[in-house]
C-alpha cells in the first residue's frame, strides 16, 4: 500500500514527542516527512537514553523511535542564514510545515506563518503548543504533564480525597496530541484540495486535555461541582466493575445492559441460584444491594485464575477485558492479528516493536520503518533539492549543515 497521503511532503521543525508524533502518524499514512534537526544537538530526546535517564536494551532508543519512525532527518541550523535559505527552499516543495516552537522563537528564526507563507502561499502551517494561541499562556512552553494532565483537570479526576495526584505515564497526552494534529492536517489537506485555500492548524495540550475529560467538564459546569467518583465497593451497577482473580490478576466487567447479561454471567460463574435471589434478580435489586452483590462477586472471582475466567467469559456476550500489563500486550492475539504492534529491525538486525497509529485504511496495517539517525539523510535530501556537492560541502564548512 502506497499510503493514503502518498505524494504529500511535510517539513517538521519540532522536538520531543507531542508534535513529532504527528509527523510519525503522517508518515504511517504515506507522507514524506523530513525532520529538521540542529547539526550539533539534534532532537534533545535523543539524549535521554545516553544520559542514563531512560533505560534501554539492545540499543533501541524507544523514545525516539515511537514518534519519529518513517521520517528522514536533515541536520540543518536554521538560525544560520545559509541554513534558513535551505529550509526556505525545502518549504517551496512542501505541503505541510509542522512545528512546536513558541511564537517568539518562530518570529526570531523567520519561520512564523507570514514568513513561511511568503515562500509558499499554499503550505498548511500546523503547530502544537501548550496552552493555545491566545491569552497570557500563548508564549509559555508546555509539557503534557503540566498542560494536559494537571491544568486540564485529568489528574484531579484521578485523585482520591486528601491524596496526591497520580503521576502521568510517559508522553500520555503527547501521543494523543500528535494523533489529533495529524487528523487536523488531514482535514486541512482536504479543504485545500477542494477550495485551494491553505489553513493554519492549531492543537494545544490544554485543549486536548479538556476534550478528553469533556463529560466531566461539561457536567461540572452544569452541576456546579465535579462529578464524584465511585468506590469500587459501591458501584451502582456491580456488573461494571473490576474483580480480582485467584492469582492476583484482575478482570474488568463492562456489562452496561446488566439485566441482559446477568443470566449468562451466572452461568459462567456456575451460580444459577443467583437468578432467583430477590436481592440480585434484576438491576433494581442489585443496585439496592450493591455492596452485598459486589462482595459476593469478589468471593466468586477469587476462586479461579485469570486464565480460567478468560475461558469462561469467552462464552459471554457482555463486554469484559483482562487487565493486562504493557508487556502482556505484546502477546495479545487481537493486537497481533490487527497489526497494532509491528516488528521492526535496526540496521544491525536488532528487532523491536512499535505501536502503529490506530487508524487503518482499506483494512491494511501501515508498514513502519525505523526512526532516522541524527542527520542521516542530509546529503540525500539536499541532492534531491538540486544542490550540488560543492554547495553542500560549502554549507558544511559554514556549520549550517551536519
Amino acid at each position: 500500500m502506497s499510503g493514503i497521503l502518498a505524494g504529500v511532503r511535510v517539513i517538521e521543525v519540532a522536538t520531543w514527542t507531542f508534535v513529532p508524533a504527528a509527523g510519525a502518524v503522517l508518515a504511517d499514512w504515506g507522507a514524506q516527512v523530513i525532520k529538521i534537526e540542529h547539526p550539533e544537538t539534534g532532537d534533545p530526546q535523543r539524549g535521554l537514553i545516553s544520559s542514563g535517564i531512560v533505560p534501554t536494551a539492545g540499543g533501541v532508543n524507544y523514545l525516539v523511535e515511537q514518534p519519529n519512525r518513517g521520517k528522514r532527518s536533515l541536520g540543518l541550523d536554521i538560525a544560520h542564514p545559509d541554513g534558513l535559505d535551505v529550509l526556505y527552499r525545502l518549504l517551496e516543495t512542501a505541503d505541510v510545515f509542522l512545528t512546536n516552537l513558541l511564537p517568539h522563537s518562530c518570529a526570531r528564526l523567520g519561520i512564523d506563518v507570514a514568513s513561511v507563507r511568503a515562500r509558499n502561499p499554499k503550505v498548511i502551517y500546523a503547530r502544537g503548543h501548550g496552552y493555545g494561541v491566545r491569552g497570557e499562556g500563548a508564549e509559555r512552553g508546555g509539557y503534557d504533564a503540566a498542560a494536559y494532565w494537571a491544568q486540564a483537570g485529568i489528574a484531579a479526576a484521578y485523585t482520591s480525597e486528601g491524596g496526591y495526584p497520580p503521576l502521568q505515564r510517559a508522553a500520555f497526552g503527547d501521543i494523543m496530541g500528535g494523533q489529533t494534529i495529524a487528523g487536523g492536517i488531514a482535514g486541512a489537506l482536504f479543504r485545500r484540495e477542494r477550495t485551494g485555500e491553505p489553513s493554519v492548524v492549531d492543537v494545544s495540550l490544554l485543549g486536548l486535555g479538556l476534550w478528553n475529560l469533556s463529560p466531566d467538564i461539561v457536567a461540572a459546569g452544569i452541576l456546579g461541582a465535579p462529578i464524584p467518583g465511585f468506590d469500587r465497593t459501591d458501584m451502582p451497577n456491580p456488573l461494571t466493575n473490576t474483580y480480582r482473580t485467584a492469582d492476583g490478576r484482575f478482570v474488568f466487567l463492562v456489562f452496561l445492559q446488566a439485566d441482559r447479561h446477568w443470566p449468562e454471567l451466572c452461568e459462567a460463574m456456575e451460580r444459577p441460584d443467583l437468578l432467583t435471589d430477590d436481592r440480585f434478580a434484576d438491576a433494581r435489586g442489585r443496585f439496592a444491594n450493591r455492596k452485598e452483590c459486589i462482595a459476593l462477586l469478589d468471593e466468586i472471582f477469587a476462586t479461579r485464575t485469570l486464565a480460567e475466567w478468560q475461558v469462561r467469559l469467552s462464552r459471554v456476550q457482555g463486554v469484559w477485558g483482562p487487565v493486562q500489563t504493557a508487556l502482556e500486550v505484546h502477546d495479545d492475539p487481537q493486537v497481533l492479528a490487527n497489526g497494532y504492534l509491528p516488528e521492526l529491525k535496526l540496521d544491525d538486525g536488532t528487532p523491536f516493536r512499535l505501536v502503529a497509529n490506530p487508524v487503518q485504511f482499506d483494512e491494511t496495517p501501515p508498514e513502519l520503518t525505523p526512526a532516522p539517525g541524527h542527520g542521516q539523510h542530509t546529503d540525500e535530501i539536499l541532492l534531491e533539492l538540486g544542490l550540488d556537492w560543492d554547495h553542500i560541502l560549502a554549507l558544511k564548512e559554514t556549520g549550517a549543515l551536519l
